[in-house]
């Protein structure tokens, strides 16, 4: 064994010692922005809708019309109705508007944020031009291929027309073809720099504050963002929740922190976001709200195993966990970090191993703030303040359902009676290649289709003894499979009872890059503008 003299995340260390630590803390979903929408109202992602069943696995473009509807109640709405002063810095990615580019109807100013300061959509490696990419080489391939064709059936007509082999074809037609070749092979030149200037930008409340954003300045204006919120609203109750842009490609870090790291440019990157927030709980400090404030860590989904690019690993690894990113089932995709501090009314250093999800701290919030979960719709979070006090012994959450987009793909039973946690598979991805752990050479595992296997009978785990679910359970090596399968196939029966059915918002309808919905501080694709850099 390795004993390390040098902690490579300091700050986020001290806030487990000093707080309580969650080690089998859960996202509902194991991609951003489903992830976020449960998130913040405490619902499985499939009850509002953010969930595809077309392979579209996040909002695609800043410009499309699907988003967290406004029906939703987030806990900043509640908070705000009880007289907190909410503010949002960093990523969004819930969407930003509905039939024009103004109405904002999915803005966070719309869904109980007062402030914002950020990236409506996500952080992605187009914003850098990376080698690795999520949509600018996907579009030029097709370009290409397009303008290839298009040249082809222009040289046909040319030829044709010259050799009057083909007498029906007019010169225009072969000048309008031209025309469209060169508009193709021009538009694949630009994409990268067309999705920088749509995707990549940054907001303050309802304004385009910069555009495209310059990322290697974007860190300290978070921070100063973060720094003026907190000394702003220190005289009265705030909520603050800040989403870095960190640990995601394309792991933009500033110079200070490039090259400290033994483990390379995410090794950087993550170092750079434990300063961050070193820096926030500095500020708290120096504003003399350390005691009277909750601060709470996580992550919306666990590490991109895909992401790599030639002989390096940009999306981090899950540790003994199976699988990653985009998995639905595998504990690797959706088990994240989980730390609350509170000094005085949380036991520093307190562990917890029973199942918690991201959806608790909906109902949790709520709760502290006086407020009540709303009765009109079912709340899947349970409030977790008596398990993080030690007045209670065991989470809440008997069942808890894993899903992929909007199919499930597994399901845990904490069988408290017996210590234990049961997963139940009924579909997983297939890996490639043959024996690896992820699905390389794609940009994430498909959720659906030719490329999962279904489980009949599921696959069986005893999490408690085998967390890298790495020996799936038989009826020969469990004399309880029969009655864990059971009894979680009731409990699926029931949860899908309480579902009803609602627009998917992620699907193509919703999810495809519509020109009258585009931001921009110009007019499209002319948009630039720094509005920060002017105000200073």
């Amino acid at each position: 064994m390795l004993r390390l003299e040098h902690s490579w995340t300091p700050n986020i260390d001290r806030l487990a010692a000093d707080g309580v630590r969650l080690t089998q803390h859960l996202a509902a979903a194991p991609v951003c922005t489903p992830s976020r929408a449960a998130f913040l109202t405490g619902r499985y992602p499939l009850r509002s809708g953010m969930v595809s069943s077309q392979g579209l696995r996040v909002l695609q473009w800043t410009a499309v019309s699907g988003g967290l509807p406004p029906s939703e109640i987030t806990f900043a709405k509640i908070l705000k109705a009880k007289g907190y002063t909410t503010g949002l810095v960093g990523k969004w990615h819930l969407g930003l508007s509905c039939a024009s580019p103004d109405d904002h109807c999915h803005h966070p100013l719309n869904h109980g944020f007062d402030h914002f300061y950020g990236m409506p959509f996500s952080m992605m490696a187009d914003c850098e031009r990376w080698g690795l990419s999520e949509k600018r080489a996907v579009l030029e391939r097709r370009l290409d291929v397009c303008s290839q064709l298009v040249a082809l059936a222009t040289l046909t007509l040319t030829i044709g027309k010259l050799t009057r082999l083909i007498l029906a074809a007019s010169w225009t037609l072969v000048i309008w073809s031209t025309v469209v070749c060169l508009l193709l092979f021009a538009t694949s030149c630009l994409v990268g720099a067309l999705i920088e200037h749509a995707d990549c930008f940054l907001m303050r409340n309802h304004s385009i504050a910069q555009q495209p954003m310059r990322s290697q300045k974007t860190m300290p204006l978070i921070l100063r963002e973060v720094s003026s919120f907190i000394k702003r609203n220190k005289q009265g109750p705030f909520l603050l929740f800040v989403s870095f842009l960190h640990v995601h490609t394309p792991l933009v870090t500033t110079e200070n922190f490039r090259g400290r790291s033994a483990h390379g440019l995410y090794g950087d990157n993550t170092e750079e976001m434990d300063w961050m927030v070193g820096q926030i709980l500095e500020t708290l400090d120096t504003e003399g709200l350390t005691n009277s404030t909750l601060v709470y860590f996580t992550s919306d989904h666990g590490g991109s195993l895909e992401a790599q690019f030639g002989n390096n690993q940009y999306g981090g690894w899950n540790g003994v966990y199976k699988g990653g990113k985009g998995m639905g089932g595998w504990e690797g995709g959706i088990r994240v970090p989980g730390i609350f501090r509170w000094p005085g009314v949380l036991p520093a250093g307190r562990v917890i191993h029973e199942p918690t999800s991201l959806m608790d701290v909906f109902p949790t919030l709520v709760h502290l703030a006086g407020g009540q979960v709303p009765q009109d719709r079912v709340v899947d979070g349970r409030d977790l303040l008596a398990l993080l006090q030690g007045t209670a012994r065991h989470s809440d959450h008997e069942f808890l359902m894993h899903y992929c987009e909007s199919f499930l793909h597994a399901a845990r039973w904490h069988q408290r009676d017996r210590g234990a946690v049961w997963k139940v598979h009924f579909a997983t991805p297939v890996f490639q290649p043959d024996g690896a752990g992820a699905c390389y050479g794609q940009a994430v595992c498909p959720c659906s289709g030719d490329k999962v296997t279904h489980h009949i009978p599921p696959l069986l785990f005893d999490l408690s003894r085998d967390p890298s679910e790495a020996h799936a359970l038989t009826p020969d090596t469990e004399p309880s499979f029969h009655v864990v399968v059971e009894t979680v196939a009731r409990a699926v029966e029931a949860h899908r009872r309480t579902l009803s059915p609602v627009p998917l918002q992620l699907d193509a309808a919703d999810n495809t890059w519509k020109p009258w919905l585009q931001p921009c501080c110009g007019r499209f694709p002319f948009c630039w503008c720094d509005r920060d850099a002017d105000s200073r």
